[in-house]
């Protein structure tokens, strides 16, 4: 069956931006957070959607959006379900990579390293922040799992409800933070004629960011 479009002939040319090695910041982190301020400022919705790749232990790869919640020199922040496909993956293995993509920028990061959970506290505190038909949704669904229909979900939302009426809903024990450590972050300009800007940076043993410019 075709597609109503002719995806061969689907292009655009980047002309927004350059990217030079004397734009960057040292620190990735701070180079990072200056690009998100900018993105944040440009008003792209969902600005911290990222895509979360994992991968079983004998390298089955996923993918899937999450939301950055924090940023740090220690790490990028998601929450989720820690027995969510997402969740077994990363505990059986731990290696992990996002990507951020702001369109109307022309502009890509890329992220990878190891992924690590955040202390319950630090779960908790974001819990808290969160609305509480988010906190009542951690309850009321076993991420990943068939269910089979709508009305399940439904039926499950009402029990917790119920279960929690009158107090505050509690971090369940299947739900916190995962904090992925970068060992190494790229940042990509488009440009024309494809031949885009891109610089990596690679955090060597002992002697901290190395910084490279790439190939197109």
């Amino acid at each position: 069956m075709n597609p109503p479009v002719d995806l061969a002939a689907l292009r655009c040319d980047y002309v927004a931006h350059g990217l030079r090695r004397a734009d960057l910041d040292a620190d990735p982190i701070k180079q990072f957070a200056r690009w998100f301020g900018e993105a944040a400022a440009a008003q792209i919705r969902d600005v911290n959607a990222m895509t979360l790749a994992t991968a079983t232990r004998d390298g089955r790869p996923s993918a899937r959006i999450v939301l950055l919640k924090a940023i740090s020199d220690r790490g990028l922040v998601f929450f989720t379900n820690y027995d969510s496909a997402k969740g077994r993956e990363l505990e059986a293995n731990p290696n992990a990579a996002l990507t951020f993509f702001w369109v109307q920028l022309e502009r890509q990061i890329r992220v990878s390293g190891v992924v690590e959970k955040t202390t319950r506290e630090e779960s908790e505190e974001y819990f808290r922040s969160r609305p509480i038909g988010s906190q009542l949704g951690a309850w009321s669904s076993a991420q990943s799992e068939p269910i089979a229909n709508r009305e399940v979900l439904e039926t499950n939302l009402a029990e917790t409800l119920s279960r929690f009426a009158g107090s505050d809903v509690p971090l369940p024990p299947h739900w916190g933070g995962y904090r992925l450590k970068p060992d190494a972050i790229e940042f990509w300009q488009g440009r024309t004629n494809r031949l885009h800007d891109r610089f990596r940076y690679r955090l060597e043993d002992g002697a901290g960011w190395a910084l490279e410019r790439l190939s197109p």
